[in-house]
Parts: structure tokens; C-alpha cells; sequence
């Protein structure tokens, strides 16, 4: 009986742990409920449900919405628009004799719309033709983009530096600073780019300050956090070593800790840069400057071949970004 009653209590002790049981399908039912109710909401469902109509139309079955757009699209965005083409009529102090390098003057036809007769005239017409001349000005457009996004990132990090030490638990001089370096760096994070961007217009006006600004703003919390956390992750026994021997608080930081966090926050710091282009061709929308203003103007026109010039340069300009970063940070490991 004894013996019996061991063995039960061994059992009891290594019995394996059951997944299947009511409680854990209770709990299931209950999440995939709220995530149906979610994924409704939110037009998940739908989303794959027109997707799916667009595998069947792409293969010949039925018809998708989603699958005309696309093609709509692609039917104007190609081949890209790379020439620029403007009435000469429209140009002051035209001059035959000193044309743009590789530039030449066509006749053709244009369209002009009288309002009071609603009505359209056409009118033979003489064009100053520069085979590269849309885009050029989209490469001058993504190099304002790209300074926005320097600038910014430039000014994210003078504020986020001293914020981001003062909010690292060891090297705060006292809570309440600590509090309150945290809570400025949260309040920065948690304004979106877009946002402050269209009350800086507000206050600067059109053009790429109000972006340039946005970005540091928002980035600067982002950037703060990640090197207030670095700092308090480094390796105590490098700095107790360090302040063991005499070492001022700020020696310690600066010979023991910031040796050892450099590498993560170049890589922070990189990743800031390449977001802060792609988030400067969206604040363009609401006129902070950069590509993004001409992105949204040929949006409008549905010029979608001038759009896809536009988001190849953008593509390309992060991809070379991206290289050039990576040679960056190898040199400076």
C-alpha cells in the first residue's frame, strides 16, 4: 500500500504537462474571436478575399478590382518619363540660339479649355523638348530629400545625445532628471513625423525646414532611447575598473562605456539616416519639401509614368545609400 502510494505520488510529480485541456480552449476561443472581430475591422478579411480574386483573374478566372488597378496602373507608369516638355509660350527670355545642352524645339499640338464656352480649342504650338529634363529635376528634388533627411538626422542626434545620457539610470545625476529626460524622449517618439510637419508649415511655411525639423523632432526620442539603453547595458566591470582607479564619472563614460556602445549606435544612427530619407519623400504631401511635393502633384495629374521615374529614384537612392553606409560603418568598426 505504501509502496502504491509512492508510485502515485512520483506519477503525480513527473507527469508530463497536458496542452489540451478546457482552460487552453477556452483561452484559444476566446483570441480567435477577438482576432476575427479585429482582422474585420480592420478589412484584413476583405483584403484576402480580394486578393484571392486577383490570383484567379490573373490565371483567367472572374474579374478582380484589385487586379484592374494594377494593371491600370502599370499600362501609364511604363515606359518612365524621363523628358520634360514645355510650350514655349509658357517660357520667359526664350532664346532659339542658347538652348539647354541637348535640348531642341518641336511643333505639335496643344489643348487650351475656354471657360466661359466650356469648351476645348487646338492649337499648333511650338515645345522645348529636353530629353533628360524630368529627370534631372527629379534627382535635384531627391537631393533636397536626401539633405532633409541629413539635417534631420544631424539634429536628432544633438538633442538625443545629452537627453539619452541624462536618461541612462547609471549616469543620471538624479531620478527626477532621469524622469524627466524619459518622459521628454517618449513625447518626442510619440508625435508622428506628419503631424509635426503640418503645424511647422503652420509656423515656417512651405518648404524643407518644416521637414527637416519634423524628422529631428521625432527621431530624436527614437535615437535617445536606443542610446540611453545602450548605455545602461554596457558591461560594469570595464567601468567599475575604470573608477576604481580614480576616474571621474564622465571618464568613465567616456573611456570605458562609449567604446563599447559606439557600434550599436552607429548602427542606430544609420538606420535613422536611411528612415528619415524614405520619411522625407512623405512629408513632401503636406508641403514640407523634398521629392514628395512633386511625388503628390503628379499623383493628382494621374501622370503615373512620372511616378514611377519617381519611385525608381527613390529605390536607387537607398539602395546606393545603403552601400555606402555599410562601407561607413565597416571603416568605422
Amino acid at each position: 500500500m505504501n509502496s502504491n502510494t509512492e508510485y502515485a505520488r512520483h506519477w503525480e510529480q513527473w507527469s508530463l504537462y497536458r496542452a489540451v485541456t478546457p482552460k487552453n480552449i477556452v483561452i484559444l476561443m476566446i483570441v480567435f474571436v477577438l482576432i476575427s472581430f479585429s482582422a474585420h475591422n480592420t478589412g484584413i478579411d476583405r483584403a484576402a478575399i480580394e486578393t484571392g480574386r486577383a490570383v484567379l483573374s490573373a490565371v483567367g478566372i472572374g474579374e478582380s478590382q484589385v487586379l484592374d488597378g494594377a494593371v491600370r496602373f502599370g499600362g501609364k507608369a511604363f515606359p518612365i518619363q524621363i523628358s520634360k516638355r514645355t510650350e514655349v509660350s509658357r517660357l520667359e527670355s526664350f532664346d532659339r540660339n542658347n538652348l539647354p545642352l541637348f535640348a531642341y524645339v518641336e511643333k505639335g499640338k496643344s489643348r487650351e479649355y475656354d471657360a466661359l464656352t466650356e469648351t476645348w480649342s487646338i492649337e499648333e504650338s511650338e515645345f522645348l523638348v529636353e530629353p533628360i529634363g524630368y529627370l534631372l529635376k527629379v534627382l535635384v528634388k531627391m537631393w533636397e530629400t536626401i539633405e532633409m533627411g541629413f539635417w534631420g538626422t544631424f539634429i536628432s542626434i544633438m538633442i538625443s545625445l545629452p537627453l539619452g545620457i541624462l536618461a541612462s539610470r547609471n549616469y543620471t545625476p538624479h531620478k527626477l532628471v532621469y524622469t524627466f529626460a524619459r518622459g521628454w524622449l517618449s513625447f518626442h517618439r510619440a508625435m508622428p513625423e506628419l503631424i509635426i510637419a503640418l503645424f511647422l508649415v503652420l509656423m515656417y511655411g512651405f518648404g524643407p525646414i518644416a521637414g527637416v525639423l519634423a524628422l529631428a523632432i521625432h527621431t530624436s526620442g527614437v535615437l535617445g532611447k536606443f542610446f540611453a539603453d545602450e548605455i545602461e547595458n554596457a558591461p560594469p566591470g570595464p567601468q567599475l575598473a575604470l573608477g576604481a582607479s580614480g576616474a571621474g564619472r564622465l571618464k568613465v563614460l567616456r573611456y570605458s562605456v562609449f567604446p563599447h556602445v559606439l557600434p550599436a549606435w552607429i548602427a542606430y544612427i544609420q538606420y535613422i539616416f536611411e528612415r528619415n530619407i524614405r520619411t522625407a519623400t512623405v512629408l513632401g504631401i503636406v508641403g514640407a519639401g523634398g521629392i514628395g511635393m512633386e511625388l503628390k502633384g503628379r499623383w493628382d495629374l494621374f501622370d503615373y509614368d512620372h511616378v514611377a521615374t519617381i519611385l525608381l529614384v527613390i529605390f536607387l537612392t537607398v539602395v546606393v545609400l545603403e552601400y555606402f553606409s555599410q562601407k561607413i560603418r565597416k571603416k568605422a568598426l
